[in-house]
Order: structure tokens, then C-alpha cells, then sequence
């Protein structure tokens, strides 16, 4: 299970602004002499969707013009990231920290996982993790998906805090419901070893094809082995073998190899040699072996052979860069 910790605020982020949306507008008290009227249109985020179109310095000012007339969190926030990422502005962690402070202090649970990752990055002179598991509990208590996501591997690993499975499973459950990917994956693995909730196969398979369908690579792989295996979903090798191809297309060894595996054996895909030697290959560039396909790769034609070492050479390239 790979952890949380390292990805970088501005994915978080941006990915929670965009599973939070607006905050909710509260329902009117009921006047006996009001008329229906239809809901209000919400104003256009102008700052973040310059953000999203990479418009940096337009997001920078549309967003000091609404902290300026509203003292606006949300908007603090986005100063922070902008001066964290260096987008459209120098990089200054002091003045991204400051900007963070100051929505933190209001509230927005995107800034208390942004200082919270401050602190597990040192960035900023910040150093106390202690007071970052905090600031990651009150965000995850605000139904911030990253900020349960990466507490709840803390729990699981008694990293910082004591382990506890229970609330591990709490807190990834919470951030799988968000539909953060990374905690689908996370508590489709807890449901097949069993690890702090009964083993369920079906669940398991559930958490791995909704986390697959948002492209998280390691689901596809894992959600790819369940349908080939017929493990808590009704088996099917043809799709099986497509989220191997989605997987080995972006890099996956794992991926390549059992695609490689496919079109030797001609399960789920037709069998086709060369497709066979040209992931076999390229899983080897990534650093994945396999005895049995190096072997029927020595027994086929020089023909073959020479189209397969033609069709691997960018995998060649992208692993060679990958190791640089």
C-alpha cells in the first residue's frame, strides 16, 4: 500500500475543491406570506477556474479581490497553493504558510492539509508532525477525503499516532465514500486480507473497479487479476485483458508481464507472438523477469523477434528516463 503523504497539495487541493464544490446554501426559515422562488444561481468561481485553465496570475488577482471585499477562506487558501507551487508568483513557503494560517484559522479544511503537509515535508521550517496530525484529524472531521485518506494510513501503520485498524478503516472508509481513489484501493485491499473488517471478495472487487475506473494504475492492475480469477466478480478474461492493457500502457511492469502472458496463451486476446515478446520486453525494461516467456521468446523466429525489439524501443526510452 503505497502512502498518501507525498502527494503533492496542489492535487489535493484541487481535487477536493472539485469533490466540495460550493459550500451548501442553508434552507431559508419558512415564511407563511413567502412565494416559492427558484434557487439562486451560485457566482462563478472566477479565481479557481482561472486556477484550473493555468491562468495563475489572473487566479492570483481575482483571488486577493475577493479576499479584499470578503475575507474570503477559500480564496486564501488558493494565495497559499499559488505561492507554495510557484505558479504565477515566486515560490515563498513563508508566504504560502501565512495564507494558509489564515484560512486554517477560518476553518477551510484544504489549508489544514496543506500545513499539514508542510510539516511532514519540512517545508517552511515547519517540523512539528504532532500538531500536523492534528491539523490532518480536524480536516478529515470536515470531510476533507486526502486529509482521512493519509490519517487513516497512519492508524493503519502506527506512524505518529498509535496503531488502530479500527479507526484506520474508519477514516479510509470515509475518504473511499469521498471518492478518493488512492482509499478505494486502500480498503479494497483491507476487505481481501481481511485487515480490521470481515474478508469480502465482492467488496473488495467493488472498491478496485470503482478506484480502476478513476484510473488509479495499481486498482487496474489488482481489479484486472480479480475478473481474469473470477475473485468476487463473475470472471471475464476479455476485460481481464483490457485493464492489463490500460495498466501496461502507463507503465506498469506488473501489467506488462500478465498481458504478455495473455497473448502467449491466447486468453482473453488472440494469441499473437510478437504483442507477447514486446510487453514481455518491456516489462523486463521495468525490471520484472519471467523465465517461461524469455523461454518462448528464444523459440521464436528471428522475424518475430527483430518486429518485437522494433515495437519495445520506446519502452526502452521510457524506462531508461525513468531510471535517470
Amino acid at each position: 500500500m503505497k502512502p498518501g503523504l507525498a502527494r503533492s497539495v496542489t492535487a489535493a487541493f484541487g481535487a477536493l475543491l472539485l469533490l466540495s464544490g460550493p459550500a451548501p446554501t442553508p434552507k431559508p426559515t419558512p415564511q407563511q406570506t413567502a412565494k416559492p422562488q427558484a434557487p439562486a444561481e451560485p457566482a462563478p468561481d472566477l479565481a479557481y477556474g482561472a486556477y484550473q485553465r493555468g491562468y495563475f496570475l489572473t487566479a492570483f488577482q481575482e483571488a486577493t479581490k475577493r479576499i479584499e471585499a470578503t475575507g474570503d477562506r477559500v480564496a486564501m487558501t488558493l494565495l497559499g497553493e499559488l505561492y507554495a507551487q510557484g505558479l504565477g508568483v515566486p515560490t515563498d513557503d513563508r508566504k504560502a504558510l501565512q495564507w494558509y494560517r489564515l484560512a486554517a484559522d477560518r476553518g477551510d479544511p484544504h489549508a489544514m492539509f496543506a500545513i499539514a503537509m508542510f510539516a511532514f515535508g519540512g517545508r517552511a521550517g515547519l517540523t512539528d508532525r504532532d500538531e500536523a496530525v492534528r491539523l490532518l484529524a480536524a480536516a478529515a472531521k470536515l470531510g476533507h477525503g486526502p486529509a482521512a485518506y493519509d490519517l487513516g494510513l497512519l492508524y493503519l501503520e502506527g506512524q505518529q499516532v498509535a496503531k488502530d485498524v479500527a479507526r484506520a478503516v474508519s477514516l479510509l472508509r470515509q475518504a473511499s465514500d469521498a471518492g478518493l481513489p488512492e482509499a478505494q484501493y486502500a480498503l479494497a485491499t483491507l476487505y481481501k486480507q481481511g485487515l480490521g473488517v470481515p474478508r469480502d471478495d465482492q467488496a473488495a472487487a467493488r472498491l478496485l473497479a470503482a478506484a480502476a475506473l478513476a484510473d488509479n494504475i495499481d486498482a487496474e492492475v489488482e481489479y484486472a487479476i480479480a475478473l481474469f480469477n473470477g475473485t468476487g466478480v463473475p470472471r471475464d478474461e476479455a476485460a481481464a485483458a483490457k485493464y492489463f492493457r490500460r495498466a501496461a500502457l502507463r507503465g506498469s511492469p506488473i501489467a506488462q508481464n500478465r498481458l504478455a502472458r495473455l497473448y502467449m496463451t491466447g486468453r482473453g486476446v488472440p494469441a499473437d507472438a510478437v504483442a507477447c515478446l514486446t510487453w514481455n520486453l518491456a516489462a523486463r525494461a521495468g525490471g520484472l523477469s519471467d523465465p517461461e516467456l524469455d523461454q518462448f521468446m528464444a523459440k521464436q523466429p528471428q522475424q518475430v523477434q527483430a518486429a518485437a525489439q522494433k515495437a519495445v524501443k520506446p519502452w526502452l526510452v521510457y524506462y531508461a528516463a525513468m531510471r535517470s
